[in-house]
């Protein structure tokens, strides 16, 4: 996963953040692609990075997100 995480520092667009329950998550989107990182509250260790492609989960961002300027 270290690997993935420093894919993302690098190469990811970060778009935006939420909190759900006892984590938070940062949205990137990288290619043709999202990552979400979740994390426990508070902690910088990442429990897991969901990559995904479909849109539909992209609504509990989709008020907060930050486009990248062109």
């Amino acid at each position: 996963m270290g690997q993935q995480a420093d894919v993302l520092r690098r190469s990811g667009h970060f778009l935006s953040d939420r909190r759900q329950d006892s984590f938070e998550l940062q949205l990137y989107a990288l290619g043709d692609f999202y990552a979400e990182v979740w994390r426990s509250k508070g902690e910088e260790h990442i429990l897991f990075i969901h990559l995904f492609q479909d849109s539909h989960n992209l609504t509990p961002y989709i008020e907060h997100i930050r486009l990248p300027e062109v």
